[in-house]
């Protein structure tokens, strides 16, 4: 027993890696302009009487990071003059928090009563360096520490994400119900300071030289081959986009087959769509109810996410019991009955203790699922490119799921809250049925 417990302890000496440590701070400055360009706007938007409509407009900032994969070969792979010599991963990770903060500085001083385009232009010039962050993000926290490290290193990341969720949503909200939108998004812009001091603080991470290149090289050789007559530049830049662009496609199907691979990522492109349909709308359904800004930040955004990071601790548990496949089902129901919750205290006008029950039911279910979602994905990459590949899955998910999600203020006009939170809960049904294939699938080939 004394042994067993030594053993356990001596395996918490990973968390002592600077690099770890690191991982924490860098969670915190992914995290942070998220609920700024997209829940916590609604809410600003909402108290400056934009119209619903409008406001589910303005979520399709999101789709900066639905989109990332477009530009991910290139953060990936092109070296930035003059920041260069901080590294790769960090020059670019250094220039996209740069931005961030710039952005929310410039979000602060505006106003959406009088130019709400302005606003929505801000917003999405912050997502897109936001987003670029977690590229470089993704791809320093890959290379920084061995194959034995890269669990403390997600699990630092997931504990600094959620922390920063916590500042951006109850943080920022409370400061704007005391002193005004104003000074909540310039303290926001204070805190991406983290970001910043942190890049300049860890090492650049020492990279395997070649690795995709090598992965790449049978088709890169023949297309160098075929395109022999082409003029040099062409064929070299043709060559690039295909290694950094089509080779994360033919890796995925050349390991897994059309068979599985298909059913495979439509898996990864229904899943999130219960939650992301509901969750955009949240923030503008609470203020709706009656529900005050303080109150919206003590009950929702503060432990609502203590309640994410509970289920993230399940979600281990479960995976660990009886698979990705099946924590994936109970994540989906889970979720389901979470939306059919908020359909039910839609129609009853509630008090604090209903939306307490709904929120505890909603983040309860999401820390589960998205936890294994994420283990889900990172299951189907492959070593080579596994930057592309996660940034590629994370494209499939969420650009339809943000898409449909942009339509909830004309739903919620003409149907109205009730009939809109049963609609998230069917547009999650195809991902029921592939679920149920995974989990039959998975039994004869472990995923």
């Amino acid at each position: 027993m004394i042994a067993a417990l030594r053993n356990w302890l001596k395996s918490l000496d990973v968390y002592a890696n600077p690099r770890v440590r690191g991982m924490l701070f860098l969670g915190y400055s992914s995290g942070l302009p998220l609920a700024l360009v997209l829940m916590t706007l609604s809410a600003r938007l909402r108290q400056a009487g934009i119209n619903r409509s409008t406001i589910g407009y303005f979520s399709l900032v999101g789709l900066a990071y639905s989109l990332k994969y477009l530009w991910s070969p290139i953060v990936d792979r092109l070296p930035l003059p003059l920041l260069y010599r901080l590294g790769r991963r960090r020059s670019w990770m250094l220039l996209a928090q740069v931005c961030i903060v710039i952005g929310l500085v410039l979000l602060a001083l505006a106003d959406p009563a009088v130019d709400a385009a302005h606003v929505a232009l801000l917003a999405a010039f912050t997502a897109l360096a936001s987003s670029t962050q977690d590229i470089a993000v993704d791809a320093y926290r890959i290379e920084a520490v061995d194959t034995d490290g890269q669990g403390a290193m997600a699990a630092a990341y997931q504990v600094g994400y959620q922390v920063a969720l916590i500042c951006a949503g109850a943080g920022a909200l409370t400061v704007a119900a005391g002193f005004g939108w104003k000074a909540s998004y310039l303290a926001m812009a204070a805190c991406g300071l983290v970001g910043i001091a942190t890049t300049l603080l860890i090492a650049e991470p020492d990279v395997t030289a070649g690795r995709a290149e090598r992965a790449e090289e049978p088709l890169i050789t023949r297309f160098r081959r075929l395109a022999a007559a082409w003029p040099k530049p062409l064929r070299e830049s043709v060559a690039w986009l295909l290694g950094a662009v089509v080779c994360p496609f033919v890796d995925f199907f050349a390991r897994l087959g059309w068979r599985a691979g298909v059913p495979l990522l439509l898996l990864i492109v229904t899943y999130r769509l219960n939650y992301t349909t509901m969750g955009v709308a949240a923030n503008t359904f609470y203020l709706d109810m009656g529900f005050s800004l303080d109150q919206i930040a003590l009950v929702s955004k503060l432990y609502g996410i203590l309640m994410t990071i509970l289920g993230a601790f399940v979600a281990g548990a479960l995976i660990r019991r009886i698979g990705v496949a099946k924590t994936l089902l109970i994540g989906w129901a889970l979720l389901t009955i979470a939306n059919l919750t908020y359909a039910h205290i839609a129609g009853i006008h509630p008090g604090l203790a209903w939306l307490a029950t709904a929120i505890s039911a909603d983040n309860l279910a999401n820390g589960i699922a998205g936890t294994a979602f994420i283990a889900f994905m990172s299951s189907l990459t492959s070593a080579n490119y596994t930057a592309t590949q996660f940034a590629l899955f994370g494209t499939l998910w969420s650009l339809p799921a943000k898409t449909i999600a942009s339509q909830w203020g004309r739903i919620v006009d003409a149907w109205g809250y009730p009939a809109f939170f049963v609609y998230t809960a069917v547009v999650g049904l195809p991902a029921l049925l592939l679920v149920s294939w995974l989990v039959w699938h998975s039994r004869k080939t472990p995923v």
